[in-house]
């Protein structure tokens, strides 16, 4: 047994196509019948000039005013009238007297007898016409009087054309406006059939009910995907952009329709979304975050546009820097550990020596000096994440042979920090300078390598400066220090290490938090970075919050 297939409503070509086959059949029917109306009107207004001019000619004739004066006019007449009646193509012409006796006839049978229609204007001087029923049929027709010199009327003359044979006359032209408008119908039709022909094509055969609910699921589909997508056009306009993109990219309400190279991105972004090619996995920075660029040209024997996706991955490259961070900390215990363990042979030597008044002392020392440093950073720095960051940091450094100096007028109390200042953002910034440093210190070591830091929270701002000692930036690279891939390395060392991102990533903490950050000229000569994150206003103990 057969199932029947479920109805499916018409598809929007098809509606499309039904409809206008529709029109276009009513618009050509439509002028059809108007040209029809307007053909026969004029077939009889011809007529109407036709019968009239050869009534009126064949009244002036001279051969005429002769003939009617005889005794016989119809012998003269006769053939006359025939001849005229041929060489016009009107139906007939008929001379009669003034009583409308008939002269003449295309009918001989028909000769004296009374002519049929008007002719009392005649009589007075006037050619009319008119449509009457005679002889032979319904008929447009005119009577002209003939005048003697002096005026008087001495005969009628009547010429006219039958209805049947304006009807055929009509017949005729209507036939080849039935044959045109038919052309017209076939082309219209044709026409119609190839523009819903690709309109199918286009929609995928879809009705208009599967249209708007596709249209539905796409808008929902495009504010539900949390990853950015931008889909750009042939000529690189923006088409369509979600909420994801948005943010990332930092674009304006009014996106939609501008050049991508007039939106103010990043200028290795821009070429990103220039390029004709596709794009894998490519890492951008913005003003504010690191994302994950993919691109895939849309072409079908011509580029059409390209599809952008965008992933979010400030959170996993800071992420990354902490891990490098903690993977610092580990690597400076462990050679604090070797060398403690070094101390501690020292310390067990020097008592089995018998010089264990120099074992303390020598044991006590080094214990002062770890302890001094940790005292000062505690002092100086309440908020543990930066306290505990400067301490790892201060190891890393001496681990490299750079010393790590607190500057006087470093102070953080406890609390101060707001809770929307996240602590991931200031282990980036501080966490990368520091690490520029000492490796910009560590060149420079044969001098004494020293990294100055500073952390001050006071007039509204948290103030990050770090020097060193190294050998600076050049003025030429001060506005290129921030860009992704910026590094005093050489530039295989850099690709290796991963070097060349993390100015980038303090510049774009900054700036999320509402800083910015400045290079300058350290007093030790080597180069200087200052970042000032603003901090709200702190509440009294009478305000509520």
């Amino acid at each position: 047994m057969r199932i029947p297939r479920m109805h499916r409503p018409r598809s929007l070509a098809g509606r499309l196509f039904a409809v206008q086959i529709v029109l276009v059949t009513a618009v050509v029917a439509g002028c059809a019948v108007f040209a029809y109306l307007a053909d026969r009107q004029q077939a009889e207004e011809a007529a109407r000039r036709q019968v009239t001019a050869t009534a009126a000619t064949v009244a002036a004739s001279a051969a005429v005013r002769t003939a009617v004066r005889t005794a016989d006019p119809t012998t003269a007449l006769q053939p006359y009238a025939e001849d005229v009646r041929h060489d016009t193509g009107v139906d007939f012409v008929t001379i009669m007297s003034r009583d409308g006796i008939r002269w003449t006839h295309p009918d001989p049978a028909r000769i004296g007898a009374r002519f049929l229609g008007h002719t009392g204007p005649a009589l007075q001087g006037r050619t009319f016409s008119e449509t009457y029923t005679g002889t032979l049929g319904p008929s447009v027709r005119a009577v002209a009087p003939v005048r003697e010199p002096d005026g008087t009327v001495t005969a009628l003359v009547s010429a006219g054309i039958t209805v049947d044979a304006i009807s055929a006359e009509v017949g005729r032209q209507v036939t080849m406006l039935i044959a045109g408008a038919l052309a017209m119908l076939a082309a219209g039709g044709a026409g119609t059939y190839l523009l819903n022909a690709r309109l199918r094509r286009q929609t995928h055969g879809m009705n208009a009910a599967e249209l708007a609910r596709m249209r539905d699921y796409h808008e929902a589909a495009l504010h539900a995907v949390r990853e950015g997508l931008l889909m750009l056009d042939g000529e690189r306009r923006i088409a369509l952009v979600n909420d994801g993109a948005r943010e990332l990219l930092g674009l304006p309400d009014d996106a939609i329709g501008r050049p991508v190279d007039a939106l103010g991105l990043p200028p290795a972004l821009t070429a990103a979304l220039l390029a004709p090619g596709p794009r894998v996995d490519e890492v951008h920075l913005t003003a504010e975050r690191t994302v994950v660029l993919n691109t895939s040209p849309v072409s079908s024997g011509e580029r059409r546009g390209t599809v952008v996706t965008l992933r979010d991955h400030t959170e996993l490259q800071a992420l990354s820097g902490e891990l490098d961070s903690v993977r610092g900390f580990a690597e400076a215990l462990r050679s604090q550990a070797h060398e403690a363990a070094n101390r501690l042979h020292a310390v067990v030597s020097l008592i089995e020596l018998g010089r264990a008044e120099e074992a303390v002392e020598f044991a006590t020392a080094e214990l002062e000096l770890a302890q001094a440093l940790t005292d000062r950073v505690v002092a100086a720095v309440a908020e543990p994440v930066l306290a505990a960051l400067l301490l790892g940091k201060a190891a890393q450094a001496n681990e490299h042979g750079v010393e790590l100096v607190l500057t006087e007028d470093t102070r953080v109390d406890d609390a101060l920090l707001p809770p929307d200042l996240p602590a991931r953002d200031l282990v980036t910034i501080l966490g990368n300078l520091i690490d520029n440093a000492v490796d910009a210190a560590t060149d420079a070591r044969r001098t004494g390598g020293k990294v100055t830091v500073t952390v001050l929270a006071d007039g509204g701002e948290l103030l990050l400066r770090v020097g060193d000692t190294g050998p600076g930036v050049a003025p030429e690279s001060a506005d290129e220090v921030f860009a992704r891939g910026w590094s005093t390395k050489e530039p295989d060392a850099a690709a290796v290490h991963g070097r060349g991102l993390g100015l980038a990533l303090v510049r774009q903490a900054a700036r999320r938090n509402g800083g910015s950050v400045a290079l300058g000229r350290s007093p030790s000569g080597g180069a200087e970075f200052t970042v000032r994150l603003p901090l709200p206003a702190r509440r009294t103990a009478g305000e509520t919050v």
